[in-house]
């Protein structure tokens, strides 16, 4: 079996960007039981549609319903499974033993992930969740390639590996956090995590109240909690040796432009690993052009280390425009996200273009009026693009303090 490019799909537009830039499969949730509560998510109807154009582009759909339902919502569950049962989803993402249960009973056709809440980390539980009718188990993100190698080695090979290779990391193991819950009311595990692992902490002594004392590791920063997020796309060979078939994205949360570039990035660094060739650096440098926390390699080559500095995101590129149209000579029609201005350095990328660094020239509107500046939100305005591009092409400014 060929490897797996899992991408997120928060929402319709992220969807749409994840299949548009090389997603073998999205992992979506409906409007309930799904960990990512802010996420745009789909109800229905939403679904429905989702799933037909995943369809349509042959991509595999995998619906989320990893949260640690409570009694009061059991009796939903039924019908949430059998609506998706009724729909041809590929697949449903679980973490609770009780829910997979239902699962088989109320959507035997569609194929059990163990979710990584279920905390995956030897080969015994995984051959224990095969046993009890898993497809899948997506592991935990604590382990070494050396136990990922080992328990692929030692389990049966029908059934599936997935592991996280891209995204942000929790301070808490396999996501089981109770701070938030506690601190905010918001429930790490029912999808509304207010992250209080980023905030930065001080110490208060009971005799001497508003006296802060600060928290700090030896060099002195103080976000003592703050967790680096993961990148392996320069390891993908080596992910694919040991095993896995699955490669899951993180970022059902995050835009539709790290959608978009990120599985283009690493859509790249599949395709090389198995062709036996040398990631193109262009392609490392995608990665870098998201918004993220400093990376690290999470735990596949040993502990990943907090970065205590701060818990701000490196953010130095901004989306300005979207390509809805093209012609063959470049002609486009965009839609604005940003201001930007003729004679600014943009770059343009899109599926199956190299990214591209060019000069604005002269803009007009759709009623062939000049344009120096398109200011209108989600303005429609008319542009020469240095190339063809296909539609949900993006164009990107380098804005080192945005």
């Amino acid at each position: 079996m060929s490897p797996e490019l899992l991408a997120p799909a928060g929402d319709r537009e992220r969807l749409e960007m994840a299949l548009a830039y090389g997603a073998d499969a999205v992992y979506l949730a409906g409007s309930d039981f799904g960990m990512r509560a802010f996420a745009g998510n789909f109800d229905r109807e939403g679904l429905r549609q989702a799933v037909a154009l995943c369809r349509g582009r042959g991509a595999a759909v995998h619906v989320t319903c990893n949260t640690m339902p409570r009694n009061d919502e059991m009796d939903r569950l039924p019908g949430w499974l059998e609506y998706l049962e009724e729909l041809g989803v590929d697949a449903v993402i679980l973490a609770d033993l009780g829910v997979f249960r239902l699962a088989q009973k109320y959507a035997p056709h569609v194929r059990r992930h163990v979710s990584t809440q279920a905390g995956v980390t030897n080969y015994q539980v995984a051959r224990a969740w095969h046993e009890l009718g898993a497809d899948r188990v997506i592991l935990a993100r604590e382990l070494s390639l050396e136990e990922v190698r080992e328990l692929r080695a030692r389990t049966p090979r029908k059934l599936e590996v997935e592991a996280f290779v891209h995204g942000a990391m929790c301070v808490s193991y396999s996501g089981r956090c109770l701070l938030s819950n506690y601190m905010t009311g918001r429930d790490a595990q029912r999808g509304a995590c207010a992250q209080p692992c980023r905030y930065q902490y001080a110490l208060m002594e009971e005799k001497r109240p508003g006296e802060y004392f600060p928290v700090f590791e030896e060099n002195g920063e103080t976000y003592i909690m703050n967790s680096r997020d993961m990148c392996m796309i320069d390891h993908v060979p080596e992910l694919l040796e040991a095993g896995v078939d699955s490669l899951k994205i993180e970022g059902r949360a995050k835009s539709a432009y790290y959608a978009a570039a990120v599985t283009n990035a690493y859509r790249h660094a599949v395709d090389a690993a198995l062709a036996g060739e040398p990631l193109d650096p262009v392609w490392r440098a995608e990665v870098d052009k998201v918004s993220h926390r400093p990376y690290s390699t999470g735990f596949w080559f040993g502990p990943p280390g907090q970065y205590t500095g701060d818990a701000r995101y490196i953010r130095r590129w901004q989306v300005v425009a979207v390509v809805e149209s093209c012609d063959g000579e470049g002609n486009a029609v965009l839609s604005l996200r940003n201001k930007f201005a003729a004679g600014d350095e943009l770059e343009l990328i899109g599926p199956g273009l190299d990214p591209l660094a060019f000069r604005v020239p002269r803009m007009t509107d759709l009623e062939g009026a000049p344009l120096r500046e398109p200011r209108t939100p989600q303005m429609r305005f008319s542009m020469r693009l240095p190339r063809p591009a296909p539609a949900r092409s993006i164009l990107r400014a380098c804005r080192e303090h945005s």
